[in-house]
């Protein structure tokens, strides 16, 4: 549930952390609970999703006692907010259009690596070569990862469109969760508005892109509530309250167990089967992890 950064008592750097690590819990789910909504486009499916999400929101800050007065912002907390959700998800889209699902899937996912980057520009952080490594093994696992499960990585020329659209898309969500720091003021029940704007651009983009496939039976809409209130709704809130007030460098690095434990989702689901490079995956992001978390410390 949306929790404010301007609350009476404040978390702790560690609490704030572990909230904003379980917005990584929660997308590792998206690829089993977007299995489940059928054949729904994805724009639609975005902005299906993003209003739930919003809507969770806004409830929630109501039943706490948040007036709709906090989603009155200046003109820059809604560019970086809506910007950040609406852009990453746009040009996400895009790329996997232009480009193969596992090359686009990989180049996206330099964002965990460009957040611990990035976070050597804020205020008060510092940048060990730990946090690098940890980074970089993360990535080497997520290439194994998605390597193996494409049969291995081929990157064309004439998907070069595609793989522009994917960086754009990891440089917007670096920006998006980095920038966060400097709108630490704002409450995380803004984070609502966001999600609404969102559902509405989606919507404008499902019209003019893609047609429309709503979702067939109780099952599939059940799995779009679902992503709304989860890994579209409270993932964003708690990811919010991580990036304002947690570890960003060791968030970053633990970004990495996302598709992993997707992995493992699918596998338990039946949807996937056992590997070595599933394993030779989680040694190298457990190990980036630790790295990064034990060796950062010394």
């Amino acid at each position: 549930m949306p929790l404010s950064t301007a609350a009476a008592r404040p978390l702790s750097r560690r609490a704030a952390t572990l909230i904003g690590f379980t917005a990584i819990l929660l997308w590792s789910t998206l690829a089993l609970a977007t299995s489940s909504t059928g054949a729904v486009p994805p724009f639609l499916l975005t902005a299906l999703t993003f209003a739930i999400g919003g809507s969770v929101g806004l409830v929630t800050a109501l039943v706490r006692g948040v007036g709709l007065g906090v989603l009155r912002q200046p003109w820059p907390v809604w560019l970086h907010g809506v910007g950040g959700l609406f852009g990453y998800h746009f040009f996400y889209f895009s790329a996997l259009k232009l480009a193969p699902p596992a090359e686009a899937g990989l180049i996206a996912y330099l964002w965990p690596l460009l957040i611990v980057v990035f976070s050597a520009f804020l205020p008060g952080e510092k940048l060990r070569p730990a946090h690098i490594v940890g980074a970089l093994m993360g990535l080497a696992g997520t290439v194994v990862l998605l390597g193996a499960r494409a049969g291995g990585l081929g990157f064309a020329p004439e998907f070069v469109p595609g793989y522009l659209a994917a960086a754009l898309c990891a440089v917007i969500w670096t920006l998006y969760s980095v920038g966060s720091r400097y709108f630490a003021n704002v409450p995380t029940e803004v984070v609502a508005g966001f999600c609404l704007a969102t559902a509405v651009l989606s919507a404008v983009c499902h019209a003019l892109f893609e047609p429309s496939i709503w979702p067939a039976g109780a099952g599939e809409w059940l799995a779009v509530v679902a992503l709304g209130i989860g890994p579209v709704g409270i993932a964003f809130y708690t990811w919010d309250i991580g990036m304002k007030r947690g570890d960003i460098r060791l968030l970053g690095v633990m970004s990495y167990a996302a598709p992993v434990l997707s992995t493992l989702l699918l596998v338990a689901a039946g949807f996937a089967a056992l590997s070595w490079s599933l394993a030779a995956a989680c040694a190298l992001i457990v190990g980036g992890a630790a790295v990064a978390t034990l060796l950062a410390r010394r």
